[in-house]
This record gives structure tokens, C-alpha cells and sequence, in this order.
């Protein structure tokens, strides 16, 4: 039913690009089918190259002056470029990044390596797909098969993985699992030498569509040689798991599960791939600055020298918004809070009447706050997770004293410019768990080097996730909200004061009637 649909598209498209079909869904299986990802894409080999649009996309950047990228291309291009598998993006001499405190994190994504139950289950499927099943082929799908069960199924044991969906690991504790994994690298070897032999061209009377076809067929082949080759390799590096930059973890993502290892410090990496291959670099952000300062970004990011400039807001803080700040809830850590949260968002929201984003820092917060408010107030309640996240936006915009329950993924990135948001409310202050592998070995990376963790790292990344989620209410001059953060935190913790200090000059309250009279 998707299919005609795509081909109806296809003819009018310039871009290729499928967020142009909004009718289909975001996860929909069929584009896996259709579109040619990094592990399927042939590149200059491909048949299709010439029309291709991710070759259009090249040939329009290479001939433009200015080319807007986000994050996630231009840490891609920057690690296909050290892996010598050539560029996405035109050499450039100056790169301007907007929006540059949530680099550190899209780095971290791309410059490690990761091996998947999917990426294992996509190549079979590719290889069953494209190449004639002889005997020898049949045995080879079959062991990496196999052997991919055996092992993925026991890195999805709960003695791995415990309660949570990531698990760190190290050569030790990953030393009943290195047997297996080292048998499905052994198997994915094979399926690479099988797939060379199969490489051959096929007779046929007329020599022309011979030749033709076999260079098609064989560079289809090598493309499925190479990417059974990059597994293994990938592969043998998790599995050994003894490279002292990296943290390496497990994590089950639905029904699969995904070996990571992630750089501790990207600093080096960002510095050497993106800003050293620059004449000049630009970063801005309204939050990359930490206690007045920009030495928390730029230790991060690998910067040492740098011109700075402050600019001061556009907006009118002390005229156009409150900060509420409740007297009387417990501790995030008491078994009251949540009971606590969802009182106080009732009797926030019956006064900003609806209009509002509540951001959760978990989805089990979210949930016990729903239940709570869906039963106490008449207001539409949007919930992430229900519908795409665009469409959830459109429906906020248009749905009169709508009310959205979000987490991490709506802190940023989202402007609703009038009435439709006049209150954000944060439930706690958005420290990163200590559970996570990757916040955990760079606390302690740090902490071994004699410095605070806790003060240099943890609090100023809780400010800049702080600081986006309030971010989302003032969109424009004319905007007015309320600011609500129901961690006690701030102000009974020494830290707090740093928080505070981080956040826009609004008048703060602790008084339910003033929000009131704001909004009246």
C-alpha cells in the first residue's frame, strides 16, 4: 500500500528527502528496502550514481558558497574522512556551528564503533537477496546465523544486561562472552571470503550485457565482502575490549541488542577531525556558557585559544516571564516527589490554563504525573511517544490549552513562538545518571585526575539541559510565560545557587497567586 505512494513521489521530488512523505510513518520497515544507507550505498559504483540524490545533493553543495549541514552529517563526514572512505560534505575553510553545546554528544555517537544483532540480521538479508545461494554460500549465511543467535542471545541475559537497558562491560567481566564473539567474527570472516569467490562474471552470448551485468553483480558482491568485513573488525575490537580512550557497554535497543564503545574524552578527535582542518570556526549557542564562562565547552570540545563574545538576551526576562520555584516538595530522591510533582503541575496549569510543555528527566516520572493530571484536569494532554514527534508539535499548535508530556528529546529543538506555550515546567534538574557507561567513565576519568567530577562536569552539563528545556517558552519578543522548576534542589543545595545564576533574570516566585496574577 506504502509502494505507490513512494513512486507517485518520486516523480515530483527534488530532494529525495522522505520527510517530504509525512503520511509515512517515521519507522516504516519498507524504507530499508528503498533507501541505500551508509553500509549499502556503492558510491561512484553504483549504476544509479549519476541520478542518484545524494549525488545531486554533492554536486548542488560543491557549487554552492554556503552549505547548512546539522550535527549528525558533519560528524559523519568528518569520520568517513579519517576512515579514508572519501566525504560527504565540500572541503570548506570555515565552519560556523550553531547550536554547538550538543556537539560533545554527537561526536561521542560517531566516533565509536558499535555492532549490532541488526546490522548481522540486514547483511544476511542483503546477501540472500543479491547473490545465488550455492551450497557454499548457504553454509556461510547459515554459521553467521548461527552464531549471531549464540551470541546476541546471551549478551540479552539479564546476568549481562541486569534491570537496565545499558550495561558496561570490560575485558574481564566480558571474558564468559569473548568465545562466542570471536566464533561469529570467525563466521562473518567466512561469509567475506565466500562472497569474494562468488565474485565471478556470468557467460552469456551477447559479451556486452555480460560484461555489464557482471560489474554490476560484482560490485554488488564486494559492497556485501566489505560490509561482512567492517562487522568483523568492528566486532573483534568490542569484544576485546581493551582500549583505555573507550567505554565499552551493551545495550538492548527493542528486541535487539548493540555492542558499543563510545570515546571517553572527544576533545582530541573533535579537534583533529573538525576544528584543526578549519581556517576558522565559529560556535554559538544561547547556552554554552557556564558561571559567566566558556571554559566547560571549550575543555570538552578540545579548544584552547579562542576570541569570545557574550551577548546579552533580546528578550525582556524581568517583564516577560515568573520563575516559580514551589515552597513545599520533598527531595527527587523521597518517595513523595512524584505525588508532590503532579499537585503542583494541577494547580500550575489550572491558572496558565493548559498551554504548556511539562519536560520529564524519565518516563517512569512522566507516567506517574499523567495518570495524576489526565484525571484532574479537562485540558488535552499530548504525550510523547503516542505520534511522531512533528506531528505531536502540529497537534500542540492547533489544539486550544493543549498540554505536552515530554522527555530529553523535546529540551531542545522545539519553538512554538505564542500563546499556545506560556508555561514550561521541569520536574527535576537534569543531572545525567551516574548508571549511564558513558557519564560513569568520564566521572571517572576526571576524578582520577584529582579534579571534581561532580562540580567541573556533572553541575555545569546539568545547566546547559536546564537552560534548553526553559529555552522552549520565550520564542520572541512578544512572548510572556511562566518558568516552573519543582526540584527543592535549587534551593536547598549549595549548587543550586549556580543554577540559579545560569538562569534567565526573571522575577522568581515561590507563590501560586503570583502566577496567577501573571497570567491574569
Amino acid at each position: 500500500m506504502f509502494l505507490p505512494i513512494i513512486s507517485a513521489w518520486l516523480k515530483k521530488t527534488q530532494t529525495g528527502d522522505r520527510a517530504e512523505l509525512r503520511e509515512l510513518p517515521e519507522d516504516l520497515p519498507l524504507w530499508k528496502d528503498v533507501a541505500a544507507d551508509a553500509d549499502t550505498c556503492l558510491g561512484s559504483e553504483c549504476p544509479r550514481y549519476a541520478d542518484c540524490f545524494v549525488t545531486l545533493m554533492r554536486q548542488r553543495a560543491a557549487e554552492s558558497d554556503v552549505v547548512i549541514v546539522n550535527h549528525h552529517l558533519l560528524c559523519a563526514d568528518a569520520q568517513l574522512r579519517n576512515s579514508a572512505y572519501g566525504e560527504v560534505i565540500p572541503a570548506c575553510a570555515t565552519l560556523v556551528v550553531d547550536e554547538a553545546h550538543q556537539l560533545e554528544d554527537v561526536a561521542t555517537q560517531y566516533f565509536g564503533v558499535a555492532a549490532s544483532s541488526y546490522r548481522i540480521d540486514e547483511l544476511l538479508r542483503d546477501v540472500e537477496r543479491s547473490v545465488s545461494l550455492s551450497a557454499e554460500m548457504l553454509q556461510a549465511t547459515s554459521r553467521v546465523t548461527d552464531r549471531s543467535r549464540i551470541f546476541f542471545g546471551a549478551l540479552a541475559q539479564p546476568q549481562m544486561n541486569g534491570t537496565e537497558a545499558k550495561a558496561r562491560y570490560s575485558a574481564d567481566t566480558f571474558a564468559d562472552y569473548f568465545e562466542d564473539g570471536a566464533m561469529l567474527a570467525g563466521a562473518l570472516e567466512g561469509l567475506e571470503a565466500t562472497l569474494q569467490l562468488a565474485a565471478r562474471p556470468v557467460q552469456s552470448d551477447d559479451q556486452h550485457d555480460t560484461d555489464n551485468a557482471a560489474m554490476e553483480r560484482d560490485e554488488m558482491i564486494a559492497s556485501l565482502a566489505r560490509r561482512a568485513r567492517e562487522l568483523r573488525t568492528e566486532l573483534t575490537f568490542l569484544i576485546r575490549a581493551n582500549d583505555s580512550d573507550f567505554v565499552y557497554y551493551v545495550e538492548r535497543r527493542g528486541r535487539g541488542v548493540v555492542l558499543r564503545a563510545s570515546p571517553i574524552d572527544v576533545s582530541r578527535v573533535a579537534r583533529e577531525a573538525l576544528f584543526d582542518r578549519m581556517r576558522a570556526t565559529v560556535l554559538t549557542s544561547a547556552t554554552l556558557a557556564v558561571d559567566g564562562s566558556f571554559e566547560y565547552v571549550k575543555s570538552r570540545l578540545g579548544i584552547g585559544d579562542a576570541s569570545e563574545l557574550r551577548i546579552e538576551s533580546e528578550f525582556d526576562y524581568a517583564r516577560q516571564t515568573l520563575l516559580y520555584l514551589p515552597r513545599r516538595v520533598p527531595s527527587p530522591k523521597s518517595a513523595g516527589f512524584s505525588a508532590a510533582a503532579a499537585r503542583e503541575v494541577v494547580e500550575i496549569l489550572k491558572r496558565s490554563r493548559g498551554r504548556a510543555f511539562v519536560l520529564f528527566t524519565s518516563y517512569a516520572m512522566l507516567r506517574a504525573v499523567q495518570q495524576f493530571v489526565e484525571t484532574a484536569l479537562p485540558f488535552p494532554i499530548l504525550v510523547q511517544g503516542t505520534a511522531p514527534r512533528s506531528v505531536l508539535l502540529e497537534q500542540f499548535r492547533s489544539t486550544p490549552h493543549a498540554v505536552l508530556f515530554a522527555t530529553s528529546s523535546f529540551w531542545q529543538g522545539v519553538d512554538v513562538v505564542g500563546e499556545a506555550l506560556s508555561c514550561v515546567i521541569i520536574d527535576k534538574l537534569p543531572f545525567a545518571s551516574p548508571g549511564d557507561p558513558v557519564t560513569a567513565a568520564r566521572i571517572e576519568a576526571i576524578n582520577a585526575t584529582g579534579a571534581d567530577a561532580f562540580a567541573t562536569y556533572q553541575v555545569p552539563l546539568a545547566i546547559l539541559s536546564l537552560q534548553q528545556g526553559l529555552g522552549r517558552l520565550i520564542r520572541h519578543r512578544s512572548d510572556r510565560g511562566v518558568l516552573a522548576i519543582l526540584d527543592p534542589r535549587l534551593r536547598t543545595m549549595g549548587y543550586g545557587r549556580r543554577f540559579l545564576d545560569s538562569l534567565p533574570p526573571a522575577p522568581v516566585t515561590q507563590d501560586l497567586g503570583a502566577v496567577e496574577r501573571f497570567f491574569g
